[in-house]
């Protein structure tokens, strides 16, 4: 997969406000060293963000390049709505676009909806790409997909070394709110204090302590939190954890509710004679300062 050049990027971006330069998305939280590249979909500008995990906390922003979304819109509900999804996705995988039909141009990229959020509030359909255009088409309209993101195809070559399948998150927004990335830092400290007691009472089998931080309307997979408390009470209650590893921490907020935020993140869990490890995703609700509950659980 060829990798990416900032200088070639910057020959295909289209105008962005000035202060945005000094800004980053407020859904971005925190990236893990781990995560090279965050892009963020804005339908209401038709605009597709690039934006390049610096050294420490910093975010740099490369630039934006125009898009196509759904035909009806944003705000994907079922399947065949022909909308685009909003929330927060990873690339599952690139497809080989060649035998395809040519409105996908020279590449494409799979997201993961519906995620464990869009089931838990009974969003269905699938399919939802980042893909090229007709090069025999022109310009694209900007609502002209069945709920896909098309790009021009000069652009995607240029960016797909950016892509990286179960690592890099596409935030698909309907107005990307900016903010000085100080003013997350609050948010940042109780994500973390959350995630930790998670971990910790994980760790020392503290099954009330664990189950308190799972919301009383929290849904898996049909399950309620009555059925997911039975599940894994069975499934961790019988078990010898010696240790809980959390590394890698990626924070993402909600563009489309404010109070949700996603951690992903790599969970070690040491046994006597075992140890599993697997990439963890929980999905916060934030009722209060420093009060965030689990509403929604995936791994991968």
């Amino acid at each position: 997969m060829p990798r990416f050049h900032s200088s070639l990027l910057l020959l295909c971006l289209v105008h962005i406000p000035a202060q945005a330069d000094e800004r980053i998305p407020a859904y971005l939280v925190r990236l893990p060293q781990s995560v090279r590249t965050v892009f963020v979909a804005e339908t209401s500008a038709a605009a597709f963000h690039r934006f390049e995990n610096g050294a420490g906390p910093e975010v740099d922003y490369l630039g934006a390049t125009d898009m196509s979304y759904g035909e009806n819109g944003d705000g994907k509900q079922r399947d065949g709505d022909r909308r685009t999804p909003l929330g927060i996705y990873f690339v599952t995988e690139q497809l080989d676009t060649s035998r395809m039909h040519e409105k996908y141009g020279v590449t494409a990229f799979v997201l993961d909806y519906p995620n464990a959020l869009d089931r838990r509030l009974q969003r269905s359909g699938d399919g939802i790409w980042i893909h090229g255009v007709d090069p025999r088409g022109g310009k694209r309209p900007t609502r002209d997909t069945d709920g896909c993101i098309a790009l021009p195809n000069e652009t995607l070559e240029m960016i797909e070394g950016g892509f990286f399948p179960n690592a890099t998150p596409v935030v698909i927004a309907r107005e990307v709110s900016w903010v000085e990335s100080g003013q997350l830092d609050e948010l940042r400290g109780e994500l973390d204090a959350a995630i930790n007691r998670w971990a910790n009472s994980l760790q020392r089998g503290d099954m009330h302590a664990f189950l308190s931080l799972y919301d009383a309307d929290f849904r898996h997979w049909g399950m309620n939190k009555a059925e997911w408390t039975a599940l894994l009470t069975e499934t961790y209650g019988s078990r010898s954890i010696q240790k809980v590893t959390v590394r890698d921490v990626l924070l993402l907020g909600d563009p489309l509710e404010d109070g949700i935020y996603l951690s992903r993140f790599r969970l070690s869990m040491e046994e006597e004679s075992n140890t599993i490890e697997l990439t963890k995703r929980l999905y916060w609700r934030q009722a209060g300062p420093g009060v965030l509950t689990v509403i929604a659980e995936d791994s991968g």
